[in-house]
């Protein structure tokens, strides 16, 4: 029997995490480079690891990553870096740059023309988190791989 490794708070870590992170120079092309990377990434998943990825996951994960990288772009201008993570039956979407400033969701205002990119993301995520960094802040999204049996868009269990 082969000894398993143990991490200092007790637990295994896993043995290869599905991951692959993109450094993006901030430019015009970049939102589509995100996009796309995205796409194969998760196109990887199902090919090289069996798992299952919905094409509402799909769909949804190329938005999320195009919500937040735009943001990125369009509010701290200069280079970002997209993170993506497979945790158990979920996409982990991790977008840093170098703005300390964190993003605030607006209120509803029907007569507002655009700037509904963090909404449209908190709407369809599992879960959404913003950390301040020492430099910039990290935004992360996540979001159902497999279709959900209850039907509701964003994956999440209707209360």
């Amino acid at each position: 029997m082969e000894a398993v490794p143990v991490g200092e708070d007790g637990a295994v870590p896993e043995a290869d995490p599905v991951q692959t992170a993109v450094a993006l120079d901030g430019d015009g092309g970049c939102i589509a480079e995100a996009r796309q990377a995205a796409a194969s990434f998760l196109a990887g998943v199902q090919a090289e690891h069996g798992l299952p990825v919905s094409a509402r996951a799909m769909d949804l994960t190329r938005l999320v990553v195009s919500e937040l990288v735009t943001n990125a772009r369009k509010y701290a201008p200069g280079p970002v870096l997209m993170e993506l993570r497979i945790v158990g039956d979920l996409i982990e979407v991790t977008v840093w740059d170098g703005d300390p400033a964190l993003p605030v969701a607006r209120a509803a205002d029907p007569g507002r023309v655009g700037q509904h990119g963090l909404e449209i993301v908190m709407a369809v995520a599992q879960s959404f988190e913003v950390v301040r960094e020492p430099v910039g802040k990290r935004i992360t999204a996540r979001i159902a791989l497999p279709d959900d049996p209850g039907g509701s868009v964003a994956g999440r269990i209707p209360l």
